[in-house]
């Protein structure tokens, strides 16, 4: 695995949160509830954002939270079930990740539990998260799709 330490800006995001197990259930959330929001509110075409609040080895699965997040101006005003929310900007290290959706677990774990601990990094007190490209696209006859992960370093 390759990663950078990069310095990214802070962003205004919209974010809809998700509570229950990881894995399969945060998908099907982005397909059933994220999107069909996104879309009604005119806000495809723009990076979106997942973001762990918490960590599914030391959190019970049924109270995990993840918000689905996309960048909006910063007048942007939400309406419905929506909250604003500022990623902080900082240094993160980032990985390239380019698979299915069921290997994104595999994917922190060996990020965090591989590549981290050789870093001579330190975590940060910000969450870590998953970077979608505004123009991301999953291909449809085999599920892969690229993001980033990053992961908040002092």
């Amino acid at each position: 695995m390759e990663a950078q330490v990069q310095e990214l800006p802070g962003v205004t995001v919209a974010y809809l949160r998700y509570k229950g197990a990881f894995g399969a259930p945060i998908g099907d959330f982005w397909k059933e509830v994220f999107t069909p929001w996104q879309q009604a509110s005119g806000l495809t075409g723009r990076t979106t954002y997942g973001v762990a609040q918490d960590d599914p080895s030391t959190t019970p699965a049924g109270e995990c939270r993840y918000d689905a997040c996309v960048e909006v101006p910063d007048d942007y005003q939400p309406g419905g079930p929506a909250k604003l929310a500022t990623l902080a900007g900082g240094r993160y290290a980032v990985t390239h990740f380019k698979g299915r959706g069921d290997q994104i677990p595999g994917a922190w774990q060996a990020f965090f539990g591989d590549w981290f601990p050789h870093s001579g990094l330190q975590l940060d007190q910000r969450p870590s998260f998953e970077r979608y490209p505004a123009n991301y696209v999953m291909d449809p006859e085999t599920g892969v799709f690229e993001c980033d992960l990053c992961i908040a370093v002092k």
